[in-house]
């Protein structure tokens, strides 16, 4: 049987050309391939491919042969042969604003040194505590510091807020005398804030706790009169608050740890607490606030600029968002030059072996390497490049702006 390029159905025939003969006879063959792969299933414009099985060519799907692994079990290697940079110290010193070092770094005098080592070995200079303790916990963590001739300007304490009786006469002042005397025992901020707050604090009466309750508000003026920094975590990643299946992207991660899942039926949604928490921030434009964990935004970085540009009080520190990041390396290097003075950087959980990884996204132009937990991120990381100039203001020059730390002795 001959084939007739004049005779398509459907297709009118002043547009077709025998010029074209040569070009449809490589292309219907595939074409008609597709149709007839083995087991093979047909879905419709805009559909899904059923289970087990994945779009091979338009519409047309197919399952794999043999047994499938699961997803913690694929581990492809990669064949893209590129340069690797590899930044195990940071191009400048670094101030950790979330720290989260736990007795084996701070509990004595002779751990805090040997955590001086450690930090000198990744190049950060200085380890906010952001621990959210106040009263004696924090004058006794702020003594041992002390006590360290190496340490004691390498490491500070956020002081904390205890919304225990909230509600109750007299709350609000009782928790701003506390602000008062951990400020004067040494404390330059406040926080970290805990997610609870908002998603599980009940008041006195047993409500829950929003973040734009007026019965705070003597707390953040307090806070602005004392110039401390208010660290604050809201909510969690917008995936954990929707339904744990197959199109959910953080999937592993709420597989791995349940706890981390916020149904509906039990916790407010996503967007309620980003609104109480915007409502909180626009309510107090004389309090320095810093959204722990970029807001949550860093996949979003459009609402993220747009929240800076509405509230010149916020800033935003980078902790455990790396993944984010590092997947849209173009955008986020536009994103981190033009609010270079409203970011810090900060690591969350304290692994010194982590934060080489944040080094090479930052500083360096590198293609496609491994996040350090595959259960944040499934994806490749890309270098952002930053400027010197920028990287500094994330790095060291923000967070001793707003804390009030001395920058004696650090570059300029």
């Amino acid at each position: 049987m001959s084939f007739n390029p004049d005779r398509i159905p459907g297709v009118p025939v002043r547009r077709v050309s025998r010029s074209f003969f040569p070009v449809l006879a490589l292309v219907l063959p595939c074409t008609v391939m597709a149709q007839g792969f083995r087991g093979g299933t047909q879905i419709k414009p805009g559909e899904s491919c059923p289970p087990g099985t994945t779009e091979v060519r338009p519409r047309s799907c197919l399952a794999p042969e043999g047994q499938v692994p699961s997803i913690v079990d694929y581990r492809p290697k990669s064949t893209l042969k590129v340069p690797a940079t590899m930044r195990m110290k940071a191009k400048f010193p670094v101030v950790d604003f979330h720290g989260h070092p736990g007795g084996p770094q701070i509990g004595s005098v002779e751990a805090l040194e040997r955590f001086g080592v450690q930090l000198d070995s990744i190049n950060v200079r200085l380890m906010l505590v952001a621990g959210n303790v106040s009263g004696d916990r924090l004058t006794q963590g702020i003594a041992l510091v002390n006590q360290s001739k190496t340490m004691k300007d390498r490491v500070r304490f956020l002081t904390g807020i205890n919304f225990g009786g909230i509600g109750t006469p007299g709350w609000a002042d009782k928790a701003v005398a506390q602000m008062e005397a951990d400020k004067k025992a040494g404390a330059v901020g406040i926080g970290e804030v805990g997610k609870g707050f908002g998603l599980s604090t009940k008041k006195a009466d047993g409500s829950r706790l929003k973040l734009n309750d007026p019965e705070l508000k003597p707390v953040w003026a307090a806070a602005a009169r004392l110039k401390l920094p208010v660290f604050i975590h809201t909510a969690d990643p917008q995936e954990f608050f929707r339904p744990v299946d197959y199109t959910n992207e953080r999937w592993l991660e709420q597989s791995l740890f349940p706890e981390r899942r916020y149904p509906q039926d039990r916790f407010p949604s996503f967007e309620q607490l980003m609104a109480e928490r915007d409502s909180l921030f626009k309510a107090n434009p004389q309090t320095t606030f810093v959204a722990a964990h970029l807001g949550w935004h860093a996949n979003d970085l459009g609402r993220l600029g747009k929240m800076f540009d509405e509230m010149p009080n916020v800033l935003g520190e980078m902790g455990a968002v790396l993944y984010d990041i590092g997947r849209q390396p173009r955008a986020a290097h536009d994103f981190f030059v033009k609010y270079q003075d409203r970011i810090l950087f900060g690591k969350d959980s304290y692994q010194p072996e982590e934060y080489p990884y944040y080094w090479r996204v930052l500083e360096t132009r590198d293609d496609y390497f491994d996040y350090y937990r595959d259960y944040h991120a499934f994806w490749k990381l890309y270098g952002i490049d930053l400027p010197d100039v920028v990287l500094k203001k994330v790095y060291y020059q923000n967070a001793l702006r707003i804390t009030g730390v001395p920058m004696t002795g650090w570059p300029k």
